[in-house]
């Protein structure tokens, strides 16, 4: 007989309450163009930055630490061309001075840039991150960050993805499904998952 569900996380006894704002670091991954009207248009964005932007405005209210993580491809590459309009950052989601801004040029936010010692000189020790894609930064960006020590909250509705065909019989595999499958994967082990930004003060 198959019992009740739980994460590796719920078997563990690990804490499962969101990251609270005074010990987080606020991560926005790959906030471009290229995923709004480029080459790899997402499902939902336009709901997912209007998300992130709620996100921002929490995180600057309360002084929380803002990381925006951007990707450059190699030049003249098909996505993410660091000379093309693509790698532009969505206009409602642009730094301020005085937040940082990290160029990443694969999928993990830590690998090949400065991204941990900048989050180490915070003293913090908790990430929020929001971002694109789903299924690809997002997810391997909060897998590796438990490499660094550090405990992750994901925002499900500041995040979002696209269709992918299926490696096994190529039909096509919807985005809301990588979504949720995604979240459901990290949710286990990586991170907790809330649905949105406002979850996060209700902890205070």
């Amino acid at each position: 007989m198959i019992g009740v569900t739980r994460t590796l996380l719920q078997i563990a006894g690990a804490p499962l309450h969101p990251s609270p704002l005074d010990r987080s670091a606020l991560v926005v991954i790959d906030p471009q163009l290229e995923y709004v009207d480029g080459l790899l248009p997402l499902e939902g964005i336009e709901e997912a930055i209007l998300e992130i932007s709620r996100l921002i405005e929490i995180a600057r209210d309360r002084d929380v630490p803002i990381f925006h993580v951007v990707h450059h491809g190699p030049s003249g590459a098909a996505a993410f061309d660091p000379d093309g309009p693509g790698v532009g950052i969505v206009e409602e989601l642009t730094p301020r001075n005085g937040e940082s801004i990290v160029v990443k040029s694969l999928p993990n936010a830590f690998a090949a840039t400065n991204f941990h010692d900048l989050l180490q000189k915070t003293g913090r020790t908790e990430l929020i991150i929001a971002g694109f894609a789903t299924h690809m930064c997002v997810s391997t960006t909060a897998r590796a960050a438990i490499d660094h020590g550090y405990r992750v909250t994901i925002v499900a509705n500041a995040t979002a993805t696209r269709d992918l065909p299926s490696p096994i019989d190529g039909r096509t595999i919807r985005a809301l499904a990588v979504h949720e499958i995604t979240l459901a994967a990290l949710a286990d082990r990586f991170a907790i998952v809330v649905p949105n930004a406002a979850a996060l003060i209700t902890i205070l």
